[in-house]
């Protein structure tokens, strides 16, 4: 039986609906976005002739970008009641910006197209999460953002091979690697706009006016600090890769330990999802954070390449454990009026901490050295469960508002 595009989806089927539609969307706008990333470093340092530093403020600017706008996007989609609109508005201006990339004669045009492809993932993310939460019941969000979650992963490990397979087909032709990442970014969008539906509830709730954090509640701004807390520790996972490369993990190994990595990642979040719906999206956080602390910690101790490809696959479970119970603790937080509002909030919380957090952990590795910059990590990672224990009730996340 086909479930009407405006209703929520029923108990038992999950993966149908906008679930499955935006999954698949996620899946392959990720696949086209795996394609150019891994590449673009080396494209702009030595096909563009950019320096290191130029690389730096590419990637500060487009990720702040994204953080601010994610903060206007959600608040602006409770407004409209049209959350669907500004998701493929979002989907829509990083799927024409990103393979431009493949025409790029100078860095000042890389930084552009970054830009505006940063503009669409601001506008899309936080009135996505929303539509997500709208489109199912409240026991079922986590699972919801689970399969949401391993789809993304999923193309997080399509891009690169098919990027490495086009490469070994045509060597150094970056350029039409970059242009035919345009293909999966086209299909996300028909399959946006054509199977993703906006649920009724939504398009007749009340609007509220901009009020920014306040109106979100006392106990969801004590979660953001928290989150924000948490993320100070949580530096790029660039600093894993730099680690494996030290501790001897061949730079030919590197991909495919990236890719086992995201498949890591998939299986993990399926799991995850389904945890926080069951026990409740809090102890998940928790027990994530703590994976994380330990993860750091083997990272700092580990001396064997083997160590490293062990420590990667166990770090899939911190992902697991958190990003779906996250969104799922969100979306519980809050009327479902102010979903939009309270995403934007969350992904600005996490956004203005990831350029600090990274920052602080390079200046700790320059200074004291790996071991003490991942120790650094682990400590607050622990700071920031015990917070969540004691300062974030779990009551609050397990009602339904009206």
């Amino acid at each position: 039986m086909r479930t009407a595009p405006n209703q929520v989806q029923p108990t038992g089927r999950i993966l149908s609906g906008n679930v499955l539609w935006l999954s698949i969307v996620s899946l392959l706008t990720d696949t086209s976005s795996e394609m150019i990333y891994p590449l673009l470093p080396f494209f702009l340092t030595s096909v563009l002739h950019a320096g290191p530093a130029f690389l730096g403020i590419v990637e500060g600017i487009a990720e702040t970008t994204a953080s601010l706008l994610k903060l206007a996007s959600g608040w602006f989609s409770d407004r409209i009641g049209r959350r669907k609109t500004l998701v493929v508005t979002g989907y829509g201006v990083a799927s024409v910006m990103r393979p431009l990339i493949a025409i790029a004669t100078v860095p000042w045009q890389i930084l552009v197209i970054r830009f505006a492809d940063r503009v669409g993932k601001g506008i899309r993310g936080a009135p996505r999460d929303a539509l997500i939460a709208d489109s199912v019941s409240p026991h079922q969000h986590g699972t919801a953002y689970g399969y949401h979650r391993a789809a993304d992963h999923t193309g997080a490990v399509l891009g690169p091979l098919l990027a490495a397979g086009l490469l070994v087909l045509l060597p150094g032709e970056y350029r039409i690697v970059f242009a035919l990442a345009a293909v999966p970014a086209l299909l996300s969008v028909i399959v946006l706009v054509f199977k993703v539906h906006e649920p009724r509830a939504q398009a007749q709730a009340r609007r509220p006016e901009f009020q920014g954090f306040a109106g979100l509640g006392r106990r969801f701004h004590v979660f953001l600090a928290v989150v924000l807390l948490f993320t100070l520790g949580n530096a790029t996972d660039a600093f894993l890769l730099l680690r494996a490369q030290d501790l001897g993990v061949p730079l030919a190994a590197i991909p495919l330990l990236w890719g086992t990595f995201h498949v890591s990642k998939v299986l993990f979040s399926l799991i995850g999802g389904r945890v926080a719906d069951q026990f409740g999206a809090r102890p998940a956080i928790v027990t994530g954070w703590i994976v994380y602390a330990a993860v750091y910690c083997g990272f700092a101790l580990a001396s064997r390449p083997w160590q490293i490809w062990l420590l990667f696959l166990v770090y899939g479970l911190f992902y697991g454990m958190t990003e779906a119970p996250e969104k799922a603790l969100v979306a519980a937080e809050v009327q479902p009026h102010r979903r939009g509002a309270a995403f934007g909030a969350y992904h600005f919380a996490v956004g203005i901490g990831a350029l600090p957090a990274s920052v602080l952990f390079g200046v700790i590795w320059q200074a004291l050295g790996a071991p003490a910059a991942f120790l650094f990590g682990a400590g607050l990672a622990i700071v920031a469960a015990a917070a969540m224990l004691l300062l974030v009730r779990p009551q609050s996340y397990t009602t339904t508002r009206a």
